[in-house]
């Protein structure tokens, strides 16, 4: 629990594509922890999936790999363009919302 509130300023809007000049290609890996936060729709359920790379000394020393399931919450219907830029209306599952809070 403590982990999924410390990672919870990632959004999990897995198929929108935001534009962030802050983005870190790689971290620093003298003394750092690198997370990737993902979730997966299953149905009924959504699977969180969170990642952690703990750096010490330029290697990587620990990596923690927690999963939860969450609930579902439900579908959205939504216009979206294929390939050739044809509009319809699709129905697609509702993303979370994940905002991070570090102290």
């Amino acid at each position: 629990m403590k982990t999924t509130s410390l990672l919870a300023v990632i959004l999990l809007t897995s198929c929108a594509t935001l534009h962030n000049d802050d983005v870190v290609r790689k971290p620093k890996e003298d003394g750092s922890i690198e997370t990737v936060m993902s979730v997966r729709h299953h149905g009924n359920y959504d699977l969180l999936t969170t990642t952690h790379k703990i750096w010490v000394n330029g290697s990587l020393d620990k990596t923690i790999i927690e999963t939860d399931t969450l609930k579902s919450l439900g579908t959205t219907t939504q216009v979206v363009e294929d390939s050739f830029g044809v509009a319809e209306k699709k129905t697609l599952p509702k993303n979370y919302e994940i905002y991070i809070t570090v102290k």
